[in-house]
C-alpha cells in the first residue's frame, strides 16, 4: 500500500474519531478502517460509554474469513492492557490482520509504545506516526488530562452587549440559538462545574435539554464551602438521576446527612487562603474517571479561575441586546481579560442570530 493510500484510510479513521469526540465518556474516540484488496470491508468507532472500542466494533462486523490478511487503520494506538475489557492488541492479533496502521502513539503509561512492540513481536508490519499533527488536534484534551492527571477545563459565560451578567426582567440574556449551543457544549464534557451560589441564585438544572443529547447530560460538581445549598433545588432533588458531587469543608452533621439521602457523594475538601483547594478538587474528579469540564459560574467563580490560569478553553456568548438599567452584575472588562489570558480566539455568529459566541483556546 502506499504511503498516499495510508493518509487516505488513517484520515478516514480520524474523521470518524473526530465525529464522536467528546461522547465517549472517560475514554477517547478512536476511528478504526478495516481495508482488503483496496476495499473498506468494516469500520467502527469508540462506544458512546467509551466502550466497546473502535478496534472492536469494527472487527465484530466481519468474520475472522475476511479480516485474515487485511489492514486495519486506527487514528490512536490500539490499548494492550486489560481493563474492563481485554485489550485491542489481543483482538487483532486473533483476527489474523497482517498490517496495522496508527496515527499516534497514547500517552496511557499502559499502552505507549508497547503496542508497537507487541505487534512487531507476533511478525505483523507496523506503520505509525501518520496524519499525527492532525491526530494531536483530536486528542489534545485528552493527551493533556491524561499528562497532568486532572481534567481539562472549559469555561463558558454569557454577557449581554453591555456586559452585564444578568437581566432583572428575564432568566436568559441570550437567544435560542445561542442557548442550544449552550446544551451541545455541555453534552460534550463529562461534568459540570459550578457554585452554591449560583444553584442558590438561579436554581438551574445543567443538564442537555435537546432531543438526542439528554444521554449526554454529564455529571455535576458543586463547590460549597459551607453547605449552603438550598434544599429544595433542582439539582439536590435530582441528584438520584444523575451523579453529583459537593465539595464542601464545613461539617453540618443534619445538612450531610440529608445530602447523603438525596444521593449525593459528599467530598470534604481542604482549604487554601480560606477558599477550597482547587488543585484538591480536580484531582478527586479525575480520580472519578473526569478528564473533561465545563464550569457554569458566576461573576465570583469564573473571575477567581481566570485569574489563576485554570482554564483550557472559553466560550463567551454575547447577546445582540443591550440591557442598560435592566442589567446586573457587570464585566466590562471580560473580552480583554480573555484575550491575555489565550492566544488564539475564533468568533462565530453563524448560527446564533444575532448573538456572537467567541471561543478563546
Amino acid at each position: 500500500m502506499s504511503i498516499k493510500k495510508d493518509k487516505y484510510y488513517i484520515n478516514l479513521a480520524n474523521n470518524l474519531a473526530k465525529s464522536s469526540s467528546g461522547y465517549t465518556g472517560p475514554n477517547p474516540s478512536v476511528g478504526a478502517i478495516i481495508v482488503k484488496n483496496d476495499k473498506v470491508i468494516s469500520f467502527g468507532s469508540t462506544g458512546s460509554s467509551g466502550r466497546p472500542h473502535a478496534e472492536s466494533n469494527a472487527l465484530k462486523k466481519i468474520s475472522k474469513t475476511k479480516s485474515k490478511n487485511s489492514t486495519i487503520y486506527i487514528s490512536l494506538e490500539p490499548c494492550s492492557h486489560y481493563g474492563k475489557t481485554s485489550p485491542c492488541v489481543n483482538k487483532i492479533l486473533n483476527a489474523k490482520i497482517k498490517r496495522v496502521v496508527y496515527s499516534i502513539n497514547d500517552v496511557d503509561p499502559r499502552t505507549s509504545g508497547k503496542s508497537f512492540k507487541i505487534l512487531k513481536s507476533r511478525k505483523i508490519k507496523v506503520t505509525n506516526n501518520l496524519l499525527k499533527n492532525t491526530s494531536k488536534l483530536i486528542y489534545k484534551n485528552y493527551f493533556y488530562s491524561k499528562k497532568k492527571l486532572k481534567p481539562y477545563i472549559f469555561g463558558k459565560l454569557a454577557i449581554s452587549k453591555d456586559f452585564f451578567l444578568k437581566d432583572k426582567s428575564k432568566f436568559y440574556i441570550t437567544n435560542n440559538e445561542s442557548l442550544k449551543t449552550a446544551h451541545i457544549l455541555r453534552s460534550r464534557v463529562n461534568c459540570i462545574l459550578t457554585s452554591s451560589n449560583t444553584i442558590n441564585d438561579d436554581n438551574p438544572k445543567l443538564n442537555c435539554r435537546i432531543d438526542g443529547l439528554s444521554k449526554n447530560s454529564p455529571f455535576i460538581a458543586i463547590l460549597d464551602k459551607n453547605l449552603k445549598i438550598k434544599k429544595n433545588s433542582f439539582l439536590v432533588n435530582n441528584a438520584k438521576n444523575n451523579k453529583t458531587f459537593i465539595f464542601y469543608n464545613r461539617k453540618n452533621k443534619d445538612m450531610i446527612q440529608y445530602l447523603k439521602f438525596k444521593k449525593i457523594k459528599l467530598i470534604y475538601t481542604p482549604l487554601y487562603k480560606e477558599k477550597l483547594n482547587f488543585n484538591f478538587i480536580l484531582k478527586k474528579l479525575y480520580n472519578y474517571e473526569i478528564s473533561s469540564v465545563l464550569v457554569e459560574g458566576g461573576k465570583s467563580l469564573v473571575s477567581s479561575l481566570l485569574d489563576k490560569g485554570y482554564f483550557n478553553e472559553f466560550y463567551l456568548f454575547i447577546s445582540s441586546r443591550n440591557l442598560k438599567k435592566k442589567g446586573i452584575l457587570k464585566m466590562k472588562n471580560i473580552k480583554s481579560i480573555l484575550s491575555s489570558k489565550f492566544k488564539k480566539t475564533i468568533l462565530n455568529e453563524t448560527y446564533l442570530d444575532k448573538d456572537r459566541l467567541i471561543h478563546y483556546y
